[in-house]
């Protein structure tokens, strides 16, 4: 007569394990009774897709007065012979509350060993596993035990944790336990400073166990401590010294429902469980190798979760018994078996499936008799070819997969840091997005204000108190928009730290909000005579294009120091050049023009640091209507023989063109034609604000080029164009040519002419010297100063000449004397050291001369 049974199942060699523990009374009513471990092994068959029963094995334990339990059972290492064999651990409760537990081995025949025996006088019920030996572990009231059937004796560990997440081997460390504790922050400062920190404020840790050599070992290798607030179970795939460091791969289970993997301590990649509460996770490799981590939950579902490129949920089962990974059907890879719940039927293995989410799928149920299998060596080609044909879909998907979440990754760190920018500049506090948002794991409870010092900063952050702004102005050029930003007379920094930005104010959720435009810098003269480049350019130019119609001017001012104060006469105007087409497809647009700037501060002995300033300009508003009414176009007509319009028109056509100049050298005539071709056949008028600068107002292509001609004597002369595109310059050089005395040459500049920059890098080298030189002598007096020499108060050496010292046995003395401090002084004034300040302050110096004559050689090598 069957009076209770319990059942726990196990694969091992791919076979299921079932083990049943039953308890029989004798018919006569006597009190010896008898509980029976009873084992089932079951295979599956693929000819009728069913599982059958190959042997069967039962152990007999004496069962008077005693309540016995099946805790669990698992597969371990017999320490012995090496061999991996099913275990299984018993418990025997006494009426005294004495508890007795039996680690039991399964061997091939069917036959069970009592490995050992241990007693507690308390139930386990905590972190119980069962590893290499075989051993049993526990945690019991924060601390750890383990006996194995080497010692057979329950030992202690001495530490205090609140879990164990995992155990397993490690080369070279043999059986780690990995466990959650109690922070306790070393005294010592060899300890790595972030991890301290770490487990500061988060007040637990992860730290591994080695039991055989009872040795620390530090957690951070697994994962960092923020998540041993939230890790609950942990699943080590990989494992393996390399260069005498750990390498660990592993997959954690989460009370936020999530399962992350961590490379080497970091994380990689994280994933939302579709069901709740997780309570643990294994691995399978599959036949096409990839790797499945079967998440299993307290609430009886499972889901199956695939990496390829990313973690994601590839399928999810509900009433689920239990979940087995092994080789069932023998195809050398591992599939899953899936028992669920049927209340109907007692066969335990009536309802199953097996798969591995491929080509491998069986379910009960369904019948296979009217399938006609194929001839055997087509299946082997198919199968063949399908599985090549595979390879090279899932490689082409990985490499699409990637490259969509790096540019969805970009995506939103450029949406995130314009809004954040926006915000910082209209001093509103920015809030920051969840990291459920964001795809990441939550370390603390979601806090709904950010700190107040986080917007105290931004809001003093946002508040510049330069004000060099003196004008903002838009225009529309073809197809460019121009927008303008005219900086005072009073603006100091250097112009080639200056920069515009254009950010539309609406919030477009599927485009980013940073408008791509060109930057350009021109500065005008008072007297409108010249457009001049600031002195500070870098060649060659990244991102900044700086106009020059009398480079040779600029050239002879020699070079001023790079990113030093710049005090020129006149009004400078930082420009950004843009499409105007993308913005017209929103039909009405708002954009916030930001100015961003450097300024060097002083500090530590006049070394400069940069502290870089984001100004808030304004808006600009631009509409369909008011491009079609002509608000923003250039107007610049003709007034008798001079050219008129605003300065933002003519700094308006300048930006959007290109600039040519050339070199024209005729030998044998002067060059006066060239004068008689612009103002006649090109039909230009020089403009009123600034003469040397004539506008083409030719009907075709070449109208609105700006020309500008200079005459460095009656036979040489360089000409510059400021053009639309390439064909109206080769147009005007046509149109040129026909001009020009046989005997012209005609040489493109591409930094200037060979004289001017020749003399330029003269001075560059000079004052590369020069700068080398003053460095060295500063530094030799303020060493000099610091140093104090060990002479004897109240004893001057004399001057006096060396044949008087001589005379005397005391002069003699003085001499020597003399002689040896100033031996000692040269010893110590080659051995002089300086401060970290100073010597940062003289390689900059000196650096910024290099680069001033690098700059130089560059622009003479391009001429």
């Amino acid at each position: 007569m069957l009076l209770s049974e319990q059942e726990q199942f196990l694969s091992y060699n791919g076979e299921v394990l079932i083990f049943q523990l039953s308890k029989t009374k004798l018919v006569e009513g006597t009190a010896d009774k008898t509980m029976n471990l009873c084992v089932r092994r079951m295979a599956f068959n693929r000819d009728t897709k069913m599982f059958v029963q190959k042997s069967s094995g039962v152990f007999s334990m004496r069962a008077s007065h005693l309540k016995i339990e099946i805790i669990c059972c698992s597969c371990a290492t017999d320490s012995r012979t090496g061999i991996i064999l099913p275990c299984i651990l018993m418990k025997k409760k006494k009426r005294n509350n004495v508890v007795k537990y039996l680690l039991l081995l399964l061997h091939s025949s069917n036959q069970f060993e009592q490995s050992f025996h241990f007693k507690l006088d308390y139930e386990l019920k905590e972190d119980i596993r069962l590893f290499t030996g075989p051993s049993v572990l526990w945690r019991h009231a924060n601390k750890l035990f383990y006996i194995s059937s080497d010692t057979r004796t329950v030992l202690s560990a001495p530490i205090q944790l609140s879990s164990v997440v995992w155990t397993g081997e490690i080369e070279q460390e043999g059986t780690v336990v990995l466990g959650i504790g109690t922070a306790c922050l070393p005294e010592s400062e060899d300890e790595d400073e972030f991890s301290t920190s770490d487990r500061a404020i988060w007040g637990s840790e992860f730290f591994g166990y080695a039991i055989e050599t009872q040795k620390m070992l530090t957690g951070t290798r697994f994962m960092p401590h923020a998540y041993s607030r939230v890790v609950s179970s942990v699943y080590v795939c990989k494992k393996e010294m390399l260069k005498k460091q750990l390498r660990i791969s592993l997959v954690a289970i989460t009370h936020k429902d999530q399962l992350i993997w961590f490379q080497d301590g970091l994380p990689k990649g994280v994933c939302e469980l579709p069901y709740e509460k997780p309570w643990s996770v294994k691995t399978a490799v599959t036949s096409s190798n990839d790797l499945l981590f079967v998440v299993s939950f307290a609430t009886g579902n499972i889901c199956v979760v695939q990496r390829r490129d990313s973690l994601q949920v590839a399928s999810k089962w509900q009433n689920v018994k239990s979940v087995l990974v092994d080789d069932f059907v023998g195809t050398g890879s591992e599939q899953l078996l899936l028992l669920f719940k049927d209340d109907s039927n007692t066969d335990v293995l009536s309802a199953f499936k097996i798969t591995d989410l491929g080509e491998v799928n069986y379910a009960s149920g369904i019948n296979y008799k009217h399938d006609v299998p194929p001839a055997e060596g087509l299946q082997e080609n198919g199968l063949l070819t399908v599985k090549a044909l595979e390879t090279r879909l899932q490689a082409g998907y990985t490499s699409v997969r990637d490259l969509q979440q790096h540019l969805g990754l970009k995506r939103r760190v450029i949406l995130e840091s314009c809004r954040a920018l926006i915000d910082l500049v209209e001093e509103r506090t920015h809030i920051l997005p969840t990291a459920k948002e964001e795809g990441l794991v939550s370390l603390w409870d979601d806090v709904e204000n950010p700190p107040h010092s986080l917007s105290k900063e931004a809001s003093l952050a946002s508040k510049v108190p330069e004000h060099f702004i003196e004008k903002l102005w838009q225009r529309v050029v073809g197809d460019s928009l121009v927008i303008g930003v005219k900086l005072t007379e009073s603006f100091y920094l250097s112009l080639s730290d200056v920069s515009l930005s254009l950010v539309m104010d609406q919030d477009f959720s599927l485009i980013s909000p940073i408008i791509e435009c060109q930057n350009k810098i021109i500065k005008l003269n008072k007297a409108f005579s010249a457009l001049s480049v600031s002195s500070c350019q870098i060649e060659p130019p990244p991102k900044k294009m700086k106009l020059d119609l009398h480079s040779n001017n600029d050239l002879k001012k020699g070079i001023p120091k790079r990113c030093s104060r710049v005090q020129l006469d006149g009004a400078k105007t930082v420009i950004a050049v843009t499409s105007l087409a993308p913005l017209l497809a929103f039909h009405r647009v708002r954009c916030i023009v930001l100015l961003h700037t450097k300024k060097k501060n002083h500090r530590n002995d006049s070394l400069q640091e940069s502290k870089k300033i984001t100004v808030l300009c304004g808006k600009i508003l631009l509409s369909l209507e008011d491009i079609s009414n002509g608000k923003y176009s250039v107007k610049i007509l003709k007034d008798n023989s001079y050219c008129t319009g605003s300065m933002e028109d003519i700094l308006a056509v300048l930006a959007v063109s290109v600039r040519f100049s050339f070199q024209i050298v005729s030998s044998d005539y002067t060059l006066t034609p060239v004068n008689s071709w612009l103002l006649g056949e090109m039909e230009c008028t020089p403009f009123k604000e600034c003469h040397d600068n004539i506008f083409c107002h030719k009907a075709g292509n070449v109208y609105g080029t700006v020309f500008n001609w200079t005459l460095k004597n009656p036979f040489e002369g360089v000409l510059t164009l400021f053009c639309r595109n390439l064909t109206v310059l080769f147009q005007c050089l046509h149109s040129l040519t026909r001009v020009l005395p046989p005997s012209c040459d005609v040489k493109l500049l591409r930094s200037g002419s060979k004289g001017a920059l020749t003399e330029q890098l003269a001075l560059a080298l000079e004052k590369e010297i020069l700068t080398s030189r003053s460095s060295f002598f500063s530094k030799e007096s303020k060493a000099e100063n610091s140093l104090t020499w060990d002479n004897e108060p109240g004893k001057k050496i004399s001057d006096a000449p060396v044949a008087s010292l001589l005379d005397s046995e005391e002069g003699v003395q003085q001499f020597r004397k003399k002689l040896q401090n100033e031996r000692e002084e040269s010893v110590l004034s080659m051995n002089q050291t300086m401060n970290g300040a100073l010597y940062r302050e003289i390689a900059l110096k000196i650096v910024e001369a290099q680069i001033s004559s690098d700059i130089s050689v560059w622009r003479l090598s391009k001429s």
